[in-house]
């Protein structure tokens, strides 16, 4: 896909909790393949701070492709990043890289509260997916700042909203109507994570002190413990008034922010959250529980999510009422009600007078925040995305002309998918294997993920997407036709899992019928024979419960989006079409394939035995093999490694 977000807002160097949020959410889609790109910019513009931020980029080893026009380009960890520095209109430049890089899909988030750049996203043709990281910034309900229902009734056009804790999403379904979804898309920087809690280390820190953030309950503990040394990390809501307060205080250290949040954590002993807003959840939270850094938080908005379960989790007075004005960094002037300092102050004493304590704390926390991390992954973002993609925007109106072919009969976005896999395909060096890979039913780019380093650089591994507007196998597998058709000069392959062993099949087939070359292997995996459909009769249509409860039994669904309604709302329906061509899939006999043909699948699949597999070998009429691995219907995700192993291996032949 490609994918391009909207970013009213610092993108890189960001050192705000949403900014930096939304940046390792696009580099984990750019790791999975997709192609992304984002419009950001500074905090004011002029040919000087143009020149700032050229230096901040050398600093950082980034080196421009572009800085003409008052627009910094260049590329960071996969992703095409385009800043507006003194460009004359921020809109205009969006616009124009929505018409320049025709996304799939665009995101736009509360990182742009005055919805200036959402407006140019929801009139393009692309869907557009809308992340709420703070209520604050909302148009609606007792958390915003400003109430507006004229954008509150702009946010009902955007295609999926999604919150970033099941607080937000909750908020939003409460007090606008609108049905949004939680997904994690508060993604962390890839392991390792280092150990750096110690009961010995410099600061109680609080990073971005400012009001929302409870300046006043960090101030009052560091009068409180006038020994104790307090770190304060500005960032983007710390203004002019809060520095004053912060350089008042003997035993208050000003920390510069820093790229690599390990350089704040390894001098921490205390991470303080006291947020007095609704915070959304706080990824700063989590950040220091994974370095076993002990944290004292408030028990407000999103926090218990971050806080995963380990104490403290302590009570304050949240902020009601925000003032009609912005301070000189542009946050909403709260009033802030007075806070008891008590339970603030004990917990804190406890942490550092009691050793033991402390440790135990670390260790749990650590323990706690990297389970979590072990199972965090863009996946289930990744596959709302995909579903959204798929449908567009607004409806266009198609004029055929003449016969139709198979591909001409696939909606434009199935189309745009194709192509950008055949300019895959074009620029993949001569002599190079390709292997073409077939997902099952409701699957995309994503099934096939982290093939390529794990296979020989030999072979280059070329996700089919499966068009969901065609109706039948036999339509399916013509459009398929048309788009490799062009490309097989080249040694290929074909790999199917599951339904999509059916579709390689039926490729290889209709090649034959065409007297084009056949793939050097065909790899049937996770499905029977396809004999066993000779006169199939198609069953009914399951229902919704039935379909869940087959999706479930075969693993390969996250739980996740299974148990969401809303989220199953907006899955089931592909799932359900490409489950339909497969369900109403029959046999025909033809001679078998003179091309070998390798069956691979999962011992402990419910649906599909060794008898299923071994009956393969009646469709070749060159060298057969089963492999069979532990696991069930989704082996191939499970036992990653051990599958991609035996896969090498047969390409290799």
């Amino acid at each position: 896909m490609r994918i391009l977000l909207a970013q009213n807002s610092h993108y890189y160097p960001a050192h705000g909790g949403g900014d930096r949020s939304n940046r390792l959410l696009v580099e984990a889609l750019a790791a999975r393949g997709h192609h992304c790109r984002v419009v950001a910019r500074l905090t004011s513009f002029g040919t000087a701070e143009h020149e700032s931020y050229l230096r901040q980029l050398a600093a950082r080893a980034v080196v421009p492709i572009a800085t003409e026009g008052g627009v910094v380009v260049f590329r960071h960890a996969g992703v095409q990043a385009h800043v507006v520095t003194h460009h004359p209109s921020l809109r205009a430049y969006f616009s124009s890289q929505v018409a320049a890089f025709q996304p799939n899909a665009i995101l736009a988030s509360t990182d742009d509260p005055t919805q200036l750049l959402l407006k140019i996203a929801l009139r393009a043709e692309p869907p557009t997916v809308y992340l709420a990281r703070a209520t604050l910034a909302l148009p609606f309900g007792p958390d915003c700042a400003f109430p507006r229902a004229t954008r509150t009734d702009l946010l009902r056009q955007a295609d999926a909203v999604v919150g970033v804790s099941q607080y937000v999403a909750d908020y939003i379904r409460e007090y606008s109507g609108i049905p949004a979804v939680h997904v994690p898309i508060s993604l962390l920087d890839p392991p390792p994570y280092p150990d750096l809690g110690r009961f010995d280390n410099d600061f109680v820190t609080l990073v971005n002190p400012c009001a929302v953030k409870g300046i006043s309950i960090f101030l009052a503990l560091a009068d409180r413990f006038p020994e104790v040394r307090f770190a304060g990390v500005p960032t983007w809501g710390t203004n002019q008034a809060d520095r004053a307060a912060l350089a008042s205080r003997p035993n208050v250290t000003v920390l510069d922010p820093a790229d690599n949040v390990d350089d704040i954590l390894r001098r921490t002993r205390v991470l303080l959250v006291p947020s007095l807003w609704a915070e959304a959840r706080s990824r700063m939270v989590v950040e220091a529980m994974l370095r076993g850094v002990p944290v004292i938080a408030s028990n407000v908005g999103g926090i218990a999510e971050a806080k995963l379960g380990v104490d403290y989790l302590l009570p304050v007075r949240r902020i009601e009422h925000y003032q009609v004005r912005f301070d000189e960094q542009m946050v909403p002037v709260a009033d802030v009600p007075p806070q008891d300092l008590g339970p603030w102050e004990a917990a804190l004493r406890r942490l550092l007078e009691d050793r033991s304590h402390y440790d135990v704390l670390a260790r749990a926390s650590r323990a706690t925040a990297l389970a979590y991390a072990e199972h965090l992954s863009v996946e289930p973002f990744e596959a709302l995305l995909e579903q959204v993609s798929g449908k567009p925007h607004a409806a266009h109106a198609a004029v055929a002309v003449g016969e139709p072919s198979a591909l001409d009969r696939l909606s434009p976005e199935r189309r745009k998918l194709l192509a950008l896999r055949l300019r895959k395909i074009s620029g993949i060096a001569p002599g190079k294997l390709r292997l073409f890979c077939f997902p099952h039913a409701g699957g995309g780019f994503t099934a096939f993920h982290g093939w390529t380093s794990r296979l020989p650089e030999s072979v280059a591994v070329l996700p089919m997407r499966a068009g969901r507007r065609v109706s039948t196998m036999a339509e399916l597998v013509a459009a398929l036709y048309d788009a490799v058709a062009p490309h097989l000069g080249e040694p290929f392959v074909f790999f199917g899992h599951s339904m999509g062993a059916a579709v390689a099949f039926e490729l290889a087939r209709l090649l034959r019928r065409q007297r084009q070359p056949l793939p050097r292997m065909l790899i049937a995996s996770g499905a029977r024979a396809p004999q066993f459909r000779r006169g199939h009769v198609p069953p009914p249509e399951p229902s919704d419960a039935e379909f869940v409860a087959a999706l479930r039994r075969l693993e390969g669904t996250p739980d996740e989006v299974l148990d969401d309604p809303e989220l199953r709302r907006m899955v089931l329906p592909a799932l359900r079409e490409d489950a339909a061509i497969y369900r109403n899939y029959v046999y025909h006999d033809e001679p078998p394939l003179d091309c070998p043909i390798r069956a691979y699948g999962g011992a402990a699949d419910p649906n599909v035995t060794r008898e299923h597999l071994e009956a393969w070998a009646l469709q070749t009429a060159g060298t057969f093999r089963v492999q069979v691995f532990p696991g069930g219907h989704f082996y191939l995700q499970t036992y990653r490694n051990e599958f991609l192993s035996v896969l090498a291996q047969d390409l290799a032949e």
